[in-house]
């Protein structure tokens, strides 16, 4: 495997490492499968996910509330859940949250609520409600 494909591999590594913690499984399956494949998505992924004091343009609260609404107008809960957790972990509140799941239904639908923005809603009242006690 080339050097260019190793190091990009790495960045999109790193940069779930950052965000997440971890490398998701089905990024993990596509690192070992296609990893040419993982290498251009870690690309675009490090790109995207620089905080500001790297060179981003919006912070990385906004980037994973982004995400989070994004995943849940095409249905992807595990994701939405996800991205929308890490912006908490970033300050994003509640409310916050509330108002861009309820954009999302304004332009998918009822059924993105129903089928994924309930989810992450209640997901991250868990989350509000452990972290307080």
């Amino acid at each position: 495997m080339a050097d260019i494909t190793q190091d990009a591999i790495q960045q999109g590594v790193d940069s779930f490492m950052a965000t997440f913690g971890r490398l998701p499984p089905n990024f993990a399956l596509m690192a070992e499968h296609a990893p040419g494949l993982f290498a251009g998505y870690g690309l675009m992924r490090s790109f995207v996910m620089r905080d500001q004091a790297e060179g981003g343009a919006l912070d990385l609260k906004t980037k994973e509330l982004i995400f989070a609404l994004l995943d849940a107008l095409v249905g992807q809960t595990t994701g939405a859940k996800n991205h929308a957790a890490a912006a908490m972990r970033l300050g994003l509140t509640l409310p916050e949250l509330a108002e861009g799941l309820a954009q999302v239904m304004m332009v998918g639908g009822i059924t993105t609520w129903n089928l994924t923005g309930a989810e992450v809603m209640r997901h991250c009242a868990e989350i509000s409600k452990a972290d307080q006690a």
